[in-house]
């Protein structure tokens, strides 16, 4: 069942801005943006270690903020047509947050 922009907007709103590990959610969406990646390569990536980023990847997944192609290992994230569609509202949400972790000292 698709969602409705502004329901769309609303889970992305607590999926990156008001969640527990939304910064990491938001990283794995840029770096998806331009380049399809595995879990691994983001890993490399991101810094950051392979089970948080499985984490991650299934809460975007199981939320319709990307999709798979692929199986096990292999498997390779990319956003959905979903996001796609509303990534306006993504740059928006991460801008300010991109901002604030800059005003804060962090990446």
């Amino acid at each position: 069942m698709a969602l409705s922009r502004r329901s769309f907007k609303h889970l992305l709103l607590w999926l990156i801005e008001g969640s527990r590990g939304g910064v990491n959610r938001g990283k794995i969406i840029e770096a998806i943006k331009d380049e399809p990646l595995n879990a691994n390569q983001l890993c490399k990536l991101l810094g950051v270690d392979y089970r948080t980023i499985r984490h991650h990847l299934d809460v975007l997944e199981k939320n319709h903020f990307i999709t798979a192609v692929g199986d096990h290992y292999g498997k390779v994230y990319f956003l959905s047509q979903d996001l796609e569609i509303n990534f306006g509202d993504f740059e928006e949400i991460w801008g300010k947050i991109a901002k604030r972790l800059k005003n804060d000292g962090r990446k």
